[in-house]
């Protein structure tokens, strides 16, 4: 399904977008990639998400990335006597490993990691950041604190340590069975939730074992300050604004958005941003001029995606969520002032006989008069250098593996097209030909860029480059052979 825009849109399914219909108009909408979010129904229904994302598919011919999210380890306070208490800015509080029922002055902090990870002065956020504490005194099973700012706190709120880096199982228990269940579905992607390290990564993908990519969301300072290592054992990226604003100061969020972006689309790895894009459209059918500015900013930038959370899995107004999103889209990249953003922010890799490829695809298309590029990819490799350079003229990614298809459905500017295994490279020019002019990307008169490796279906040999007539007579006219 072709789309007037390159950046892509990730949509959250829930209760409000939990049926066939729903999920068809969300995906003709707008929606490129699903979400299923597994801190929040159970297998049954996630399993039913996933076959109606696949029956949709079938039915429209349209390859649909299914994005499997896990909820990561999950920091929460025990219960409370009373509904709730308030705690007074100067106040002390104590958090211990007593499971009695909190009051005023204490409560059940249920994670003894935490203890043994603090540190005098740490900071304690509670409720979404929303109450702060600072460490005064700790032990192996408690932390005295001084209340900096007040609030009410209530049975198992969350909670964050932004100060320190926690000794906590990148996976929990409950990560394991769902990262396993998910990966038996046949998800295309698996995002990782707080994650701190490298090595956390590292471990999901031994469990993965290469049956889905595996995306990182940086929500931690200390995922903040180890990005690099981190971005080099991951397949994407999600900036995940929610949590990494409660445990940062909310104005170094903007800058660290624009870096990672950056780094990512360095990389050639796709990077989504997520959390609040449009939050005021749970309720109302139209988004705040401050939203829509948010999500334009992410466009600017170079974002490959932007997702949209409660907004579609919660809200009233799932389906104009997703056409606000898009048509954001769509102004932004007609705007010449786009481009001039994005090809200045372009980084030049040479590295590699593929860098050098793709390079001179793009460039070739921005001198003369081509009307695509088509580059035969089976890891998604070749696609994803070429979206990287970002190019002006749409991106054909041909494959023979429905998997790639739908990882690629998550990267900027990629048209995905399902083709029949090639074994020469003027039978890969002849069906790159005929798939550009079917799509309505190019007519008969028109010129392509294909882009593909020889020998064929070799991961990581893309070596030759042509232009091409989309009339198949010139292709055989000038190649009879």
């Amino acid at each position: 399904m072709r789309r007037l825009r390159n950046v892509k849109i990730v949509a959250t399914l829930g209760p409000a977008s939990n049926d066939y219909a729903t999920i068809k108009a969300l995906h003709e909408t707008g929606a490129d990639v699903f979400r299923l979010n597994m801190s929040h129904g159970d297998h049954d229904e996630i399993r039913e998400r996933h076959r109606i994302i696949r029956e949709i598919e079938r039915e429209l011919d349209s390859p649909i990335g299914i994005l499997a999210d896990l909820q990561g380890p999950k920091l929460r306070v025990g219960t409370f006597a009373n509904p709730e208490e308030e705690l007074v800015e100067g106040q002390s509080f104590r958090f211990d490993l007593n499971e009695a029922e909190g009051d005023a002055t204490r409560v059940c902090l249920p994670h003894p990691e935490i203890f043994k990870a603090l540190e005098a002065d740490a900071t304690l956020l509670v409720n979404d950041g929303k109450i702060k504490l600072r460490v005064v005194n700790h032990g192996a099973d408690f932390a005295d604190c001084v209340v900096v700012n007040g609030g009410a706190i209530s049975n198992r709120k969350g909670v964050n340590v932004p100060d320190v880096l926690l000794p906590l199982a990148a996976l929990s228990d409950k990560d394991r069975a769902d990262l396993e269940f998910v990966c038996g579905l046949g998800v295309d992607w698996l995002a990782l939730s707080f994650v701190q390290r490298a090595e956390d990564v590292e471990e999901a993908r031994a469990l993965v074992q290469g049956r889905a990519a595996v995306l990182s969301k940086i929500e931690k300072p200390s995922a903040v300050k180890s990005f690099e290592e981190i971005l080099a054992v991951s397949d994407g990226i999600m900036v995940a604004r929610g949590d990494l604003g409660v445990e940062l100061p909310v104005q170094n969020v903007p800058p660290i958005q624009k870096r990672l972006v950056r780094r990512c689309r360095a990389a050639a790895k796709p990077v989504i941003v997520a959390t609040q894009m449009l939050e005021s459209m749970i309720e109302s059918p139209m988004p705040t001029r401050a939203e829509v500015s948010d999500v334009a900013t992410a466009i600017y930038e170079g974002a490959d995606a932007v997702m949209l959370s409660a907004e579609s899995a919660a809200g009233d107004y799932p389906i104009e969520a997703v056409q606000t999103m898009s048509n954001v889209a769509v102004e932004v990249e007609g705007d010449p002032t786009y481009r001039e953003i994005i090809e200045s922010s372009r980084v030049a890799k040479r590295e590699s006989v593929a860098d050098g490829i793709v390079a001179a695809a793009r460039e070739i298309a921005e001198t003369t008069d081509i009307k695509a590029i088509c580059c035969f990819t089976q890891s998604g490799t070749t696609a994803l250098l070429t979206a990287r350079e970002r190019p002006r003229v749409p991106i054909i990614a041909m494959t023979s593996l429905r998997g790639t298809a739908r990882r690629l459905a998550l990267s900027w500017g990629t048209n995905c097209i399902m083709t029949g295994e090639v074994t020469r490279f003027k039978q890969a020019v002849v069906n790159a030909a005929r798939s550009a002019r079917a799509a309505g990307f190019a007519g008969a008169e028109d010129q392509i860029v294909v882009t593909a490796g020889v020998p064929f279906n070799v991961p990581g040999t893309t070596n030759i480059l042509r232009v091409a007539p989309c009339d198949e007579s010139l292709i055989f006219a000038s190649d009879p052979e």
